[in-house]
């Protein structure tokens, strides 16, 4: 075999001198797309790291929430409970003054007749005790002698005693 002429060596050289210059400039490439990649992954991660530490952060503030009002549901449900117990006596008290009151509407309903019985009553016993007096000389229109009681008998004066009128109001 002949050797090649120097032509084609040059071109050949000069096409090895190009597929080198493209490889080394593809590698370049290579090597800063790598390096875009590595640190787009480290911002990634560190985004992802801060993102997670966010998350916990508010998985730790919503089960401190959650505490509170459990807290304050727990303190609601006590007051509740109190008001409705309050609410019970108070109930229990209005009966039994409603009962109280209607006693004493009854009273002042029957007042008026029971002022004018004990004026009445104050009447007869300022005027005090009748007189003894002979039954033979009864006053005209006054008492009569004793009446016999529903078995017929005849009174006994002696377990009579004069009327006297009195209150204990």
């Amino acid at each position: 075999m002949s050797a090649p002429p120097a032509l084609q060596i040059r071109e050949a050289n000069a096409h090895l001198a190009a597929v080198h210059r493209r490889a080394a400039e593809l590698e370049a490439r290579l090597d800063a797309a790598e390096r875009t990649v590595h640190a787009q992954a480290e911002r990634l991660a560190l985004h992802d790291q801060h993102l997670r530490a966010a998350l916990d952060e508010l998985d730790r503030a919503k089960d401190r929430e959650i505490a509170t009002l459990r807290e304050q549901l727990m303190t609601s449900e006590a007051t509740v409970r109190s008001l409705q117990a309050a609410v019970h006596r108070r109930d229990e008290l209005i009966r039994q003054l409603q009962q109280r009151a209607e006693l004493l509407q009854d009273i002042c309903h029957h007042r008026p007749p029971l002022a004018g019985l004990l004026a009445v009553l104050a009447e007869a016993e300022r005027l005090g005790p009748l007189p003894a007096s002979n039954p033979s000389h009864a006053p005209p229109g006054g008492p009569g002698p004793p009446v016999a009681n529903s078995t017929g008998e005849e009174a006994d004066r002696d377990h009579l005693q004069p009327a006297v009128f009195g209150t204990t109001v």
